[in-house]
């Protein structure tokens, strides 16, 4: 029978105890409790009972009751999470009491909850009704579960109430409890305390728990050093061609603009992204660790598929090394999805395409790239081919490489014969061909932490190197980093030359080559043969101080230059010793040896730090110039050994510059070093205008004592500049102008001296009119090419930010040119200034006295390191005696300054009559592949014949260029050949060195490393200066002798007529007698040695050598 109704309002709201059933039922609970009635848990089991829900109190059985409410009495002194289900007898409900934290509950704990029990009962939730209760920090919510049909299922009570707990758990409260579970964690209290609250509401309903102690542990190993942390996958239904990236940033959160680009870059592209601010908790004394988590979805660019098991980990390292700037952002990087290739792979493929681009490749970066990505199957071959030839783990034998080699080689040709565009076959060569081209790289090498080391130097065979313009270096460095790109050239095994800091990123190694043309001919009058490099950084501060730019600069000369010391071999007690994790192609290469350039002139100490930091055998003397050498600016030398060039043309034309005053307008100021230098060396000079990078100097009839004493003023400040000048001391009509001017009014003496008809120019136009100008001297001292040819381009002048002042050579209206500076006018400029009558030779005559002294330098070095090493000299008495030597070192210097000019003196004066022995030397060094002469800008043989006709001989700046050729190819020769080992000839060693050395320490004159090669270039330049560049050419031709004998005999003339003390009487001449006469006195000097030295070769046997003539 069933009885339905409604209690009345009593029911609910009277005592228990007013309502008989309840008061049996309570009672019954009560003595089965067995508490005391007054005791304090007799009284909480009775308001445990009234409190309780009245509905199930009468459904509810005295037993089940009992139970349950022991089961709330102990929640008042352990308050817990408690579930208290109760099945109907007929199935229709279940009722659940659930028992919760307060401060936890709300709305949704009360859904979740009921969701819950709804599920493991089968059934709904019909009523959730939460009541607060007194005395405890609980709540209650009581739960009625509606069902519909069949048996409740039977629930495991426990198990229910720990899913509960569970639930009633924060975020917080799991993630506290998961660090204390995750021993790799670490310290779980200092871990939650700073983490507890540090993710954003975001970041919580998207992940769980697991997730978040992994992003902890990631987190603590993120510092401003190492700020990224980023993980590829993929989730569970993504497509094939869809990945997901999970990065962690530290410190800053990085924008979209910044990743996309990068992503894309690797042939990815996003398709949604989420951002989650993580805030840790950090006490006072420690740094922030705010961070950011950027959550990607990615998909390829191109729609195919993404091997996970094989990319995600490569683009896992790609990414953090393109964040962390070990590896560029650019289309290489997509290289990395389908090869199989390492983002280190990417770079070496980079470093390749940065050389080509650098070696005049007529196609863009991007074309490069988007070649190799096109044709990945070939770029991952032309890698593997490398790593065939020049892994230091393989067997590294010739026929070891070849073989390994030719099984590419023939899929790399099958896969070449499918492609379908010309210009991509040949791009895909061009890279085979670097890989065969190469010699040596630093690419396996290991830092100390024994990670690969950032800078990349590939050591080229030049020759073998396709489509390189001319002329070919011996060796070439090619230096690729993120932070820095750099080259450098060298000639020759033992060569030298300085390190400029380009700032031409695109085309560096022209400028560089221009540069060593230069040097190769400036470098004939010293030992080493012509060596140039560049640098050019690439992440110099936008807008940055100057401080700012410098450090950024010397950052990417240090990379640079540590990269050519790991490249080169070094020298230990006498042994080479090659570098580590290397493979040679090549031979033995332990020379290198550096100067300052442009950019680079206070960094010598820091290259011969490097030097010593790397044990290089050169130590100090790797570079010239530093703290412990000779300062050229304090010795002047450079303008010193160009101003015996200047007198030399003046003189012949019966003028003493240091007592005749001259005009002079020039480049530069006077806080530079030669353009400063060069105009104190005469105090008879009327500098009447000049001009550098931020002021033109006007002054038309100056003082020359007055200006030559505020020159010297300024020459004396620190960084000066022509606005330091006092206009007190400036003639009328003159005055000093910014460059930043609209216009520059123009006086009528200003006029007069410029040559210009115009009240008021611009001052570009007064620049221009300063080089046009009617003066006696044109003196460059500054950086720059200001006068070409009228037949060349100013594109081709090679200096774009000159190229509205530039002028024409035959608009020049000096009488004499000094080039004090490099590159100051083209060489087919110089020709026709020559041909129209200008007194000029070629800057790698006038300023060579810079690179002569650093050479003297750098092999005095070398000699003392033997008593150095022996413990006979301490380095500071070595610095001392260095400083002894200055004044002998300069006199050493300007001696062959002095010899090289007269010499080409001679050789103008010889006209026409030499041109046929001038033409056979040219025919002599083409066939040996030694000059060509479209690149020196030499005349043809056709040329030459109608010059003849013409009665025209060789200019100047020519015979400057085929005396220095001369003198190159004689000492290569002379090194082939038993000439430096005739012990007659060890004088010439000791009369390259100061006598002090001599003197004190004999023994490290006679053992110099470079005994040969000093003896060499003594007698190659003292044979050519005596007998003018074609003299080896006319003496062979005479007698059919080749050059090492022709020398011997030279050497034993010189000594038996004592040649050199009748040059010197003729040098005391100077000024004292007509200029023509003192050459004609020279020539006949000439004539004899000429004239004797084939006698010699005729009627004397020199092959048992010198010493027994």
């Amino acid at each position: 029978m069933r009885i339905i109704g409604l209690f009345t309002s009593t029911a609910y709201t009277d005592s228990v105890r007013q309502i008989p059933y309840l008061r049996r039922k309570v009672e019954m609970v009560v003595e089965d409790a067995g508490l005391d009635r007054e005791s304090h848990s007799g009284k909480a089991l009775g308001t445990v009972l009234e409190t309780y829900p009245r509905d199930d109190l009468f459904q509810i059985d005295p037993a089940t009751l009992l139970v349950f409410a022991r089961d709330i009495l102990s929640l008042y002194d352990r308050p817990r999470v408690r579930v208290l289900p109760r099945v109907d007898a007929f199935d229709r409900f279940v009722s659940v009491l659930v028992y919760l934290p307060r401060e936890r509950f709300d709305a949704a704990l009360r859904d979740k909850i009921g969701a819950r029990l709804a599920t493991a009962f089968g059934g709904h939730v019909s009523a959730a009704s939460p009541s607060y209760l007194t005395d405890v920090p609980l709540t209650r919510v009581h739960y009625i579960i509606g069902r519909r049909e069949g048996r409740t299922p039977e629930v495991d009570r426990p198990a229910l109430e720990a899913a509960v707990a569970e639930d009633v758990l924060s975020w917080s409260d799991r993630l506290r409890q998961a660090l204390r579970e995750t021993p790799s964690a670490g310290d779980a209290g200092m871990l939650f305390e700073r983490y507890g609250k540090a993710f954003d509401p975001g970041y919580i309903a998207a992940y769980g728990i697991d997730t978040a102690v992994a992003d902890i542990e990631r987190l603590e190993r993120l510092s401003p050093e190492r700020p990224i942390a980023l993980d590829f996958y993929r989730r569970p239904g993504d497509p094939a061609n869809r990945i997901s990236l999970r990065l962690l940033s530290f410190g800053r959160p990085l924008p979209l603009s910044e990743r996309v680009p990068m992503l894309e870059n690797m042939g990815l592209k996003a398709i949604n992204e989420r951002t989650y601010h993580i805030e840790p908790v950090c006490s006072a004394d420690t740094e922030t660790r705010r961070s950011w988590l950027h959550e990607m979805t990615l998909e390829r660019v191109d729609s195919g598929t993404i091997e996970v098991s094989g990319s995600a980990a490569r683009l896992e390292d790609l990414l953090t090394a393109v964040l962390r700037g070990e590896a560029e952002n650019d289309g290489f990087n997509a290289l990395v999805l389908d090869t199989g290739l390492a983002w280190r792979d990417v770079a070496l493929a980079r470093a390749l395409a940065r050389y080509l681009r650098q070696a005049g490749i007529p196609y863009s970066q991007d074309y490069l790239w988007t070649t190799l990505v096109n044709h990945a199957d070939v770029a991952a071959r032309i890698v593997q081919l490398f790593h065939t030839s020049f892994d230091p783990r393989l067997d590294a034998s010739p026929e070891a490489r070849a073989a390994r080699g030719a099984p590419l080689r023939e899929e790399i040709e099958t896969a070449l014969a499918d492609v379908s565009s010309l210009d991509e076959d040949r791009i895909l060569r061009r890279f085979v061909n670097l890989v065969d081209a190469a010699l040596r790289t630093t690419f396996y090498q290991l830092d100390a932490d024994g990670r690969p080391k950032g800078a990349i130097a590939i050591k080229y065979d030049s020759a073998k190197v396709e489509g390189l313009p001319l002329p070919r270096p011996m060796y070439e460095v090619f230096v690729y980093s993120p932070r820095v790109e750099g080259v450098h050239l060298r000639f020759g095994h033992v060569a030298r030359g300085g390190l400029r800091w380009s700032d031409r990123p695109q085309d560096f190694r022209t400028e560089v080559l221009g540069l060593v043309k230069a040097q190769q001919v400036k470098n004939a009058v010293i030992v080493p043969v012509g060596a140039k490099g560049g640098f050019v950084p690439k992440h110099l501060p936008a807008g940055g101080s100057r401080d700012a730019v410098q450090a950024e600069g010397i950052a990417a000369y240090k990379i640079f230059v540590t990269a050519l010391l790991e490249i080169t071999d070094n020298l230990k007690g006498g042994e080479v010793v090659h570098p580590l994790l290397t493979v040679r192609v090549d031979g033995d290469d332990p020379y290198l040896v550096v100067a300052a350039d442009k950019g680079t002139a206070t960094f010598s100490d820091i290259a011969n730090g490097l030097s010593q930091d790397h044990g290089f055998w050169l130590d100090d003397a790797f570079a010239s110039g530093g703290s412990v050498g000779y300062d050229h600016k304090a010795m002047g030398i450079t303008a010193r050994g160009a101003w015996e060039a200047v007198k030399r043309h003046f003189r012949e034309i019966d003028v003493d510059i240091q007592t005749t005053p001259i005009t002079v307008v020039g480049v530069g100021d006077m806080s530079g070093d030669v353009f400063g230098n060069g105009m104190l060396l005469s105090t008879a000079l009327k500098l009447v205008a000049a001009f550098d990078h931020r002021h033109i100097f006007l002054d038309p009839d100056p003082d020359p004592a007055a200006s030559h004493a505020e020159r010297q003023r300024l020459f004396n400040l620190t960084r000066s500049s022509w606005a330091d000048y006092d206009p007190a001391l400036i003639s009328p009509g003159g005055g000093i102008y910014p460059r930043t001017a609209k216009s520059i009014a123009l006086s009528e003496q200003a006029r007069a001296v410029l040559g210009l008809d115009k009240l008021e120019a611009t001052p570009t136009e007064v620049m221009s009119a300063i080089l046009k100008a009617k003066a006696d001297l044109l003196w460059f001292g500054g950086i720059g090419t200001y006068v070409r040819a009228a037949s060349e381009t100013d594109a081709q002048a090679g200096d774009r930010a000159n190229d509205a002042i530039r002028i024409a050579a035959r608009e020049l209206r000096v009488k004499v040119v000094g080039e004090g500076a490099n590159l100051g006018m083209t060489q087919r400029g110089r020709i026709e200034a020559g041909r129209a009558g200008v007194r000029l030779n070629t800057d790698a005559i006038d300023n060579s006295a810079g690179v002569n002294t650093s050479d003297v330098e750098v092999n005095i070095k070398i000699a003392l390191s033997l008593p150095v090493a022996e413990g006979l000299l301490s380095p500071p008495d070595r610095a001392a005696l260095l400083g002894e030597m200055t004044d002998d070192v300069g006199l050493l210097v300007l001696r062959n300054n002095y010899l090289q000019t007269l010499a080409i003196s001679l050789a103008e004066r010889r006209g026409v009559e030499d041109l046929a022995f001038q033409q056979r030397l040219m025919q002599m060094l083409e066939l040996r592949g030694e000059l060509d002469r479209s690149v020196e800008y030499l005349p043809s043989d056709a040329e030459i014949q109608e010059r003849r006709a013409r009665g025209e001989a060789l200019t100047r700046p020519e015979l400057a260029v085929l005396l220095a050729y001369a003198k190159i190819s004689l000492y290569s020769e002379l090194l082939t050949s038993d000439v430096p080992d005739d012990a007659y000839l060890a004088a010439e060693l000791e009369r390259y060195f100061p006598d002090a050395i001599e003197q004190r320490f004999p023994n490290a004159i006679t053992a110099h490393r470079l005994r040969r090669e000093i003896i060499a270039t003594g007698l190659a330049n003292a044979i050519i200066n005596q007998g003018g560049p074609a003299c080896i050419a006319r003496i062979s031709d005479h007698t059919g002798m080749d050059a090492a004998s022709v020398v011997r005999a030279y050497a034993a003339v010189r000594d038996s007529f004592d040649l050199g003390a009748l040059n010197a009487a003729i040098d005391a001449l100077d000024t004292k007698i007509d200029g023509a006469v003192q050459l004609q006195l020279y020539a006949e000097v000439q004539d004899l040695a000429v004239g004797r030295t084939v006698w010699f070769l005729r009627n004397v046997d020199l092959g048992t050598g010198l010493g027994t003539v």
